[in-house]
């Protein structure tokens, strides 16, 4: 989920679920079967960033979805 108060242009919120999508599918044999939700919990800075769309909020969010999947699979083996 990316709510509008956290990434106001729509532009923002489809790069961030690609970078989703593209991530879980990585980790996708290596996670238990079930349902997963991934939430935006804070907005990103966008005076960081050049556009809605650059490459570094993408590598951004990439960074921090990795460390969150590589989290839940060391959970779940646990």
């Amino acid at each position: 989920m990316v709510p509008k108060r956290w990434a106001k242009r729509a532009v923002t919120r489809n790069a961030i679920k690609r970078q989703i999508y593209a991530v879980s599918s990585l980790y996708e044999k290596k996670l238990p079967t079930a349902d997963f939700l991934i939430r935006l919990k804070r907005a990103y800075e966008m005076s960081k960033y050049i556009s809605a769309t650059s490459n570094k909020l993408k590598h951004h969010v990439r960074q921090e979805l990795v460390e969150l999947f590589e989290k839940t699979i060391t959970q779940s083996s646990a």
